[in-house]
């Protein structure tokens, strides 16, 4: 196989996305290797059909962010990834800020659809989102998925809206680590490292000792934990519920995410932006939906 160490390299970094599509995406990365050429359109419709192509727009006073596609910190960087393209996290963190800082930008509302990516630039976008609390209403409209990375960014928000067929969730970190060593030797390869620093040369070859596991280990755990205070501070919850409660790595559907304490409604982007363009959207709502209101 081709670029072995690539697909490695891919594998091995701390994912906070969708099982199925991380595993689509490895897949896809093992064929090229192998030789298999895909066209953009090809990648596209295997990895994030229709995801990708929402822009940043106005709609009158409401700045609308796009978050879609696969998460990784400067995605933008290589528009024609094999991640069919997806969105920079930094550059979503960027966006919101440019919208917090525009006197004429009223509320934001976030235009979700992603299985998450890479943990790396997720907390500074969350953080981003939550600096505009108590200044301007943030909305996350779910049009399809709010999977890990993105649930963490999203969560940060004053709310969480979703339509019917959404789901939300999959709050979890993975990576990897595959031993090659057996490979090689099929080959006729035998490969010696050489190193300097105690643990530099760690997990090159062979079997993971049992140091260097635990340490891989500690790494998901703490972005883990990062993950679930985001989480519980942003849905005013327990880190204990968010853990134990909040689909535990699974994906739920929009009624039940709502019932969770997951999400905080039902309803399609039409609905969310009519509520940002007129005060008489009615009684009777949640409290996070009046503070939201309120703010405009």
């Amino acid at each position: 196989m081709k670029y072995r160490h690539i697909l490695l390299a891919f594998a091995s970094e701390y994912w906070a996305m969708e099982e199925c599509k991380l595993f689509a995406i490895i897949d896809l990365l093992a064929a090229q290797a192998d030789g298999i050429k895909f066209d953009a359109a090809e990648i596209e419709a295997r990895i994030t059909p229709q995801t990708a192509a929402a822009v940043a727009r106005r709609e009158g006073s409401v700045a609308i962010v796009p978050l879609r596609g696969v998460i990784s910190n400067r995605i933008n960087l290589t528009p024609n990834s094999s991640t069919g393209g997806g969105t920079s996290a930094e550059a979503f963190a960027n966006a919101i800020e440019r919208a917090g800082a525009d006197d004429t930008v009223k509320a934001v509302v976030v235009d979700a659809d992603t299985p998450g990516g890479n943990v790396q630039g997720v907390e500074e976008a969350a953080a981003a989102i939550a600096s505009l609390r108590g200044r301007k209403p943030v909305v996350v409209q779910v049009n399809g998925n709010l999977a890990s990375a993105g649930y963490w960014i999203g969560s940060a928000a004053d709310e969480i809206v979703a339509t019917p067929s959404s789901a939300l969730g999959a709050i979890g970190v993975r990576t990897a680590y595959d031993n090659i060593i057996g490979a090689l030797e099929k080959q006729g390869v035998e490969r010696e490292v050489f190193s300097a620093g105690k643990y530099k040369g760690e997990g090159v070859l062979g079997p993971l000792s049992d140091d260097a596991r635990a340490h891989i280990q500690s790494t998901v755990d703490e972005y883990y934990t990062m993950f679930v205070d985001r989480v519980a501070q942003g849905r005013n919850v327990s880190s204990d519920t968010v853990r134990n409660g909040f689909g535990e790595g699974r994906m739920v559907s929009a009624s039940q995410a709502v019932k969770l304490g997951m999400a905080d409604r039902i309803g399609t982007m039409a609905e969310t932006l009519a509520r940002f363009t007129s005060t008489s959207s009615g009684s009777g709502s949640r409290a996070r939906r009046e503070r939201a209101l309120a703010l405009l």
